[in-house]
């Protein structure tokens, strides 16, 4: 398994509800990337065609179904050519029509691209407030397959208010995780850029502290149709320190970016001991204790 990886992260502004656009400026994005030396490249939630569109209730449900596309779609295979061509990883935001279920059903996905075609999708476990009107709520976890072991992805509520998924990815190997994003900056409200910093950046640090992995979030920035998006992409991990806390580092990007721009990072995995998962020599066993957690529920 190797350990040194290059990532990029992107402050994607989206052309609100112009997929054409979106897709032709994230396969330019990910050809960029490639070139400069990335791995792998993540986009944030729902920036295939935007996240205002789904979530306006005047918009018919009909109409969001139609802008959905299932993981074989055209969308999907044009990133797959990318990555293809440059045997890179991609992992992208959109709405997803299920090909498993009725038409009807959409999905807040993440998909997963890699050299060698379409991997397959993380559903959104935990849909945020009116997500839910048109999105179905995910039910499974979703790790892919890498040189560089498992990569885990959940997405925006999911990572910052349940923080028992990036915990489960940890415990089944993962020393990296996704964070595609659509975190809004409530402007013109004064303070709304600390606010923003205050919410976004601790829940992204404690997955670090915690569970001393790595930690690549890509958020939506600018205006939608109606949200101002926050930017903030980054890189964070474990930082090399002389004390047995862990310590955080950002490699790339930062919190206070809300410029549109592609990031990378060259990062070692092996910093990420997922130091609550691996047995100890006092005990023999690790301080992590599924066995016990399950007879709370």
């Amino acid at each position: 398994m190797k350990d040194i990886i290059s990532v990029a992260v992107v402050n994607f502004k989206v052309n609100a509800a112009d997929k054409e656009n979106n897709l032709s400026r994230m396969c330019g994005y990910a050809e960029a990337a490639a070139k400069r030396g990335a791995d792998l490249i993540l986009f944030p939630e729902l920036c295939l065609y935007g996240y205002d569109f789904y979530v306006d209730e005047d918009v018919t449900q009909a109409d969001k179904i139609l802008t959905a596309e299932t993981i074989s779609g055209p969308s999907c295979a044009a990133l797959a050519e990318v990555a293809g061509k440059y045997g890179i990883y991609i992992v992208f935001g959109m709405a997803e029509k299920a090909e498993d279920t009725a038409d009807s059903v959409l999905y807040n996905s993440a998909v997963a691209i890699g050299p060698d075609g379409v991997i397959g999708s993380y559903r959104k476990m935990h849909p945020f407030e009116t997500e839910s009107i048109w999105c179905e709520k995910g039910d499974r976890p979703f790790m892919f397959d890498t040189p560089w072991g498992p990569v885990s992805v959940g997405i925006c509520f999911d990572t910052y208010q349940f923080p028992e998924l990036q915990r489960y990815y940890c415990a089944q190997g993962s020393r990296l995780y996704l964070n595609p994003t659509a975190v809004v900056e409530e402007i013109p409200k004064e303070g709304s850029r600390q606010a923003f910093i205050d919410y976004y950046a601790p829940t992204l640090e404690y997955g670090v502290l915690c569970n001393t992995i790595y930690v690549a979030s890509s958020n939506l920035t600018g205006r939608d149709i109606v949200n101002y998006f926050g930017g903030g992409s980054c890189m964070i991990g474990p930082a090399i320190s002389p004390f047995y806390e862990t310590g955080l580092h950002y490699y790339c990007g930062n919190k206070n970016n809300v410029q549109e721009e592609l990031f990378i990072a060259t990062i070692d995995l092996s910093l990420a001991t997922r130091r609550l998962f691996t047995s100890k020599e006092i005990t023999g066993v690790p301080d992590y204790r599924p066995e016990i957690y399950k007879q709370f529920i």
